[in-house]
């Protein structure tokens, strides 16, 4: 099988690129597509295996993209979510299957109709296969498939880090801080009383218990991929929403920048050019040095979905343990394999609540060190 990462260079990128060269076949390709094929070029001198190479690639000049997919088994898409579209169209035209991030909810639901073009091709597109939205989708699964009357699911993430850094940057970030931004900025989306709302960003801080290290936290509302998804996978279901926690120091800081203006899309004039103040923030936060770490990692990420139903609430939680980011970035990796391996089938565009078998997805991320617990708990009533 030959495997496209799209974005293969970036911070999500390359772990999904390493999770496939220590987990795909001996005999498949592991191609690194990324805008800068000076980036791409060095992470495949690093991995130093035969199977890897690197290519230059635009997105946005699809017929060029389609050209450079071709032959591909799947492709992975690990860049800004605006572009997911532009991928989706490449990748029909190179008749591959199709992995993404997640769409920030607007640009999943443009996704979404693509169905028919996917189904006429054969192929599969499944949308938001990272750790939030993806592990999140699977988790709901999973105890929606326990529960007869489903009326609640409620997706959280929190995470701490303990490790001890020397000159950490002035906004130490794991991810595209332009995203951060919009995640900030965007109204949240809130499924209640069976209806669709939407309500203010960073809204609804209320206090959570994790499971330790993790521990108390404040998680809040932001525009997330799966609410455009589960309210229609869930028929019946009358409350889902979905919460993040960050580290307060974090929170104050991109929230400064965000009231600052710099969450803005709208171009202004600097020095005769026009440049949109998030992409700027985005580049500078991008190239800062990443902090010296000292000693050893103690990073720990919870991914958790609350499914209630009449008399039973199901809490599922994924645990992620000193390998920052790897429940997001090898997920999707985790997908392609499964479609290769015949354990993922169909054709179409789908959310992985829909299309991802929970017992098995959760099988293959315990080989990377990722654990599965559940809490059960019954209502007398």
């Amino acid at each position: 099988m030959k495997y496209v990462v799209i974005g293969g260079a970036g911070a999500m990128g390359r772990i999904t690129v390493r999770d496939l060269v220590q987990f795909a076949e001996p005999d498949d390709e592991i191609v690194i597509a990324d805008f800068d094929l000076g980036r791409a070029s060095d992470l495949a001198s690093q991995i130093e295996d035969r199977r890897v190479t690197a290519i230059a690639i635009d997105v946005r000049d699809i017929q060029a993209t389609a050209k450079s997919l071709s032959g591909a088994f799947a492709v992975i898409n690990c860049i800004q979510h605006h572009l997911n579209l532009d991928v989706m169209q490449a990748a029909i035209e190179a008749r591959t299957h199709y992995l993404d991030l997640g769409g920030l909810f607007h640009i999943t639901l443009k996704q979404l109709p693509l169905d028919l073009e996917f189904r006429r091709i054969g192929k599969l597109a499944i949308l938001g296969m990272g750790a939030a939205p993806g592990i999140t989708n699977v988790l709901a699964r999973m105890g929606a498939d326990q529960i007869d009357t489903l009326r609640e699911i409620h997706c959280r993430v929190a995470s701490v880090d303990k490790t001890k850094y020397r000159n950490s940057p002035a906004l130490p970030i794991s991810y595209s801080l332009q995203t951060i931004l919009e995640e900030f900025s965007i109204e949240p989306a809130v499924f209640t009383k069976g209806k669709l709302k939407f309500v203010p960003p960073m809204s609804g801080l209320e206090p959570m218990r994790f499971p330790p290290p993790v521990g108390l936290q404040r998680p809040m509302h932001t525009i997330h991929s799966e609410l455009a998804t589960l309210p229609n996978s869930f028929p019946g279901v009358q409350e889902v929403s979905f919460k993040i926690a960050f580290d307060p120091v974090f929170l104050d800081r991109v929230k400064f920048l965000r009231d600052f203006g710099f969450a803005s899309h709208d171009p202004i004039s600097v020095s005769g050019m026009n440049v949109k103040p998030i992409e700027v923030v985005n580049k500078v936060a991008m190239a800062q040095k990443n902090a010296e770490q000292v000693g050893p990692l103690r990073h720990y990420e919870v991914i958790r979905a609350i499914v209630k139903g009449k008399r039973k609430t199901i809490t599922l939680d994924c645990h992620c343990k000193n390998v920052p980011d790897v429940n997001t970035g090898a997920s999707p990796a985790v997908a392609a394999c499964m479609i290769a391996a015949g354990e993922i089938t169909g054709s179409g565009v789908h959310p992985p609540e829909n299309i991802v078998p929970p017992k098995a997805f959760f099988s293959h991320l315990k080989r990377r060190g990722i654990r599965l617990s559940a809490l059960i708990s019954e209502s007398r009533k």
